[in-house]
């Protein structure tokens, strides 16, 4: 029998949809990140860095994309006869078809997968935070604890600690009490959805809540083992972790890349974050172009002026072009004398010439103010915008739109335009 010290489970099913048109046909962990990256390749890289070689990738909603760039795992040295990377969708059994309903729903429909490799300790990861993570130094403070189940741990600011679910500690960090998303939070110490369980536990209390339905680790696996008397204790990370779950995080966790010294550092040679790389020629960055503080992916042709944004590999930004404050996705094209300010433009789009990104007033999107929101113009994969098109600020594009979609020429502040389906 095989015999692994500790695997690693991955979530990567969720649909993001608090990123609107960005995942409206892929799925968040795929989304790219930093001008080369995608958002999974942040947990995949910890793994290995970490020494944990047994990786499940459990997808769900829009899993073409990930399961391509994943491939058999060779960016991250995962390419193993005996572990590596497995991609685990959701699949139909003799008796009925399952979706994942939650996400220890989703860890419990593959047993067998863990059972095959009879693990010490289970890692169960989410696919969409931006961190480097020692994944060891967290088994290890779990085995000095003798610990039934760790949590990953990370101090908040006291404001912002209803958003998470929060942990009230002891001074020898066994956890006391769980609040999820508490309106009057006790505590800043917010879980990052990060676990060590000994597989016993998991196991033991996967099989008995198995019934429940949408289970969920926050909601109901902790818990239950908490008021069983399990031991479980919080981990307490210190470094760089963002949640890139809202289009506003995204934004900024880009940006942060390009800061003079980058609070998130992507070039450290000791802890390296691996991605599957195209063979694509260099860019090229033409004589009469302006360039500052930005990053700029490979392949890209840069003949207009980009400052203070992230560009993708493959990327053509012609003459005249002006980017600002902006992420702009893999084999996009920015058209003669088009400016673009603060908007995120998604992979493969062609934005016409002469037209302009992110005129007039910042006022609250329409239809869906929780999303489009912090002045940001958003472009959805595949979308075309036709010449001399004015959008404003708290706008979605999605699809291929005409001129005769644009009333006057003109998409208005905290409108959106979505041809592709009924998607967000």
């Amino acid at each position: 029998m095989i015999k692994k010290e500790m695997i690693a489970m991955l979530l990567a099913g969720g649909q993001g949809s608090r990123l609107g048109v960005l995942t409206s046909s892929v799925a968040k962990p795929a989304v790219a990140f930093g001008g080369k990256y995608r958002i999974i390749d942040f947990p995949l890289s910890n793994c290995i860095n970490s020494g944990v070689d047994t990786v499940g990738v459990l997808t769900q909603y829009q899993p073409l994309r990930l399961n391509t760039h994943i491939g058999i795992g060779i960016p991250w040295d995962l390419d193993r006869n005996i572990g590596g990377v497995s991609i685990l969708p959701p699949y139909e059994k003799s008796t009925n078809a399952e979706w994942y309903t939650g996400t220890a729903n989703a860890i419990y429909q593959n047993l067998k997968y863990m059972e095959y490799y009879n693990p010490d300790y289970v890692l169960i990861l989410g696919g969409d935070h931006i961190y480097k993570m020692d994944y060891e130094v967290m088994l290890e403070f779990h085995k000095a604890n003798n610990a039934d189940i760790t949590l990953a741990t990370i101090p908040v600011p006291m404001e912002e600690a209803s958003r998470f679910g929060v942990v009230i500690t002891d001074e020898n960090k066994r956890i006391l009490e769980f609040e999820e998303k508490p309106p009057k939070p006790r505590s800043n110490l917010a879980s990052m959805g990060i676990y060590i369980f000994s597989w016993k536990v998991l196991k033991e209390a996967l099989i008995t809540l198995s019934e429940q339905k949408g289970c969920d680790f926050g909601k109901h696996i902790i818990p239950y083992c908490h008021q069983r008397g399990d031991r479980v204790f919080a981990y307490e990370y210190n470094g760089y972790w963002k949640d890139v779950g809202t289009l506003g995080a995204y934004w900024q966790a880009n940006m942060e890349l390009i800061d003079l010294i980058p609070e998130f550092n992507l070039y450290e040679e000791f802890w390296k974050i691996y991605t599957k790389s195209d063979v694509i020629p260099p860019q090229y960055i033409a004589d009469n172009a302006v360039v500052d503080r930005c990053i700029i992916g490979e392949g890209s042709e840069i003949y207009g002026e980009v400052h203070n944004s992230v560009i993708g590999a493959g990327v053509t930004i012609e003459a005249g072009a002006k980017v600002y404050d902006s992420i702009v996705m893999k084999s996009t094209v920015v058209g003669e004398n088009t400016i673009i300010h603060k908007a995120i433009i998604a992979e493969n789009c062609v934005v016409g010439s002469d037209c302009e990104l992110g005129i007039g007033e910042e006022v609250p999107n329409v239809k869906y103010p929780n999303i489009y929101m912090d002045g940001l113009v958003t472009v959805g994969e595949d979308s075309v915008i036709p010449d001399k098109v004015r959008i404003g600020k708290n706008t979605a594009v999605n699809g291929g739109t005409t001129i005769d979609d644009y009333p006057h020429g003109v998409l208005e502040g905290g409108e959106c335009l979505i041809k592709a389906g009924d998607r967000l």
